[in-house]
């Protein structure tokens, strides 16, 4: 099934940055018709391969680590690694070109499969009993509390994700800054990795995400008195909100995998948690696009006009926001979570 699904990927990103000339020469003519359903596709399929793939192995990790600090190292490392190959994949295509990403990735896939084949294996369970307990992870009271409190912390760091363009390009009047705050927000991601691993460890899962969750807003509270020109602090608040990215990715997939053996429903198969962890991962950016660029235009801004009150909306909707959304997520957690654990 692995397998399977990595051959998919490939090939769907190789279809992406090269479709037929074909399609290209009718869309040169005005008729992008076949070339879009031709990206819609194999977007569709790039991505049903991808969630595939990356459930199955957050799942099969939640067999290396039976102590928080364990698995809190687990989860680091491969989200460690997840974050280098974000940078590693953002310079790509200016060294080789975007044709390039299909075959180097099918070669970065059959690696990754070749160390899971000697990787020790879970048992496995029939599909017919996979398909029958799908809903049964929402019958534990600990994977509801956890899944609602993720969803709420998400919303909130999605909504700068969503809108960084405009926010640069319209607020500080730089866009030509993306590519930096992009290097200084996932290069403090994945530096901080170790120090959370190590604070997690002495204070616990929980208590360290909530630590993380408290320097996001005040990340993002400087974030929304930011003005043009002033690049070089947001490249702080980059670094900053970084670090507290570090929190979230740490914790909170190692705070999921350690509710393998106590959770009280009739699914241990890790790979329904996660599934259901991933979707509401997506869920995440859809409702942050969903949320702010409506409540954007209705405050009057317009993309590419630079004008006052744009400029405030952009402020309060990249800033403010996210801290009231953290704030409440932080709550949440407290109440939900740390009180009752």
């Amino acid at each position: 099934m692995l397998l399977l699904a990595a051959a998919l990927l490939a090939f769907s990103l190789w279809g992406l940055f090269s479709p037929p000339a074909a399609l290209l020469a009718a869309s040169a003519q005005g008729d992008a018709t076949g070339l879009l359903a031709w990206a819609a596709g194999l977007l569709l399929v790039a991505y049903l391969a991808y969630s595939f793939l990356t459930v199955l192995h957050q799942a099969w990790g939640t067999g290396l680590g039976a102590s928080e600090p364990a698995q809190a190292r687990v989860v680091a490392w491969r989200e460690g690694a997840a974050l280098v190959g974000v940078v590693v994949a953002s310079v790509l295509p200016s060294v080789w070109g975007v044709s390039a990403l299909g075959p180097v990735v099918a070669v970065l896939l059959l690696l990754a499969l070749a160390g899971l084949w000697w990787a020790p294996r879970p048992q496995t369970v029939p599909l017919l009993k996979q398909a029958r307990a799908l809903w049964a992870p929402w019958r534990d009271g600990r994977f509801r509390r956890l899944l609602g409190i993720y969803l709420v912390n998400g919303v909130a760091s999605a909504i700068p994700a969503t809108l960084l363009l405009f926010y640069l390009r319209d607020r500080l009047q730089a866009p030509e800054a993306q590519a930096m705050s992009l290097a200084l927000y996932f290069c403090a991601a994945a530096l901080s990795l170790p120090v959370w691993v190590k604070l997690v460890s002495r204070m616990g899962l929980a208590q360290g995400w909530l630590l993380g969750m408290g320097l996001a807003i005040v990340a993002f509270i400087g974030a929304s008195v930011l003005g043009p020109g002033d690049v070089a602090w947001f490249g702080a608040i980059c670094v900053a909100s970084g670090l507290a990215l570090g929190a979230d990715i740490t914790a909170a997939p190692a705070l999921l995998a350690r509710l393998k053996g106590d959770a009280t429903t009739e699914a241990e198969d890790a790979g329904l948690r996660f599934g259901w962890w991933n979707l509401v991962t997506k869920l995440n950016l859809a409702l942050a696009a969903g949320l702010a660029l409506p409540l954007l235009q209705w405050w009057g801004y317009q993309p590419g006009v630079v004008s006052a009150q744009g400029a405030t909306a952009l402020a309060l909707m990249y800033g403010l926001l996210p801290c009231l959304l953290k704030a409440c997520a932080a709550g949440l957690l407290y109440l939900l979570w740390i009180r009752k654990e």
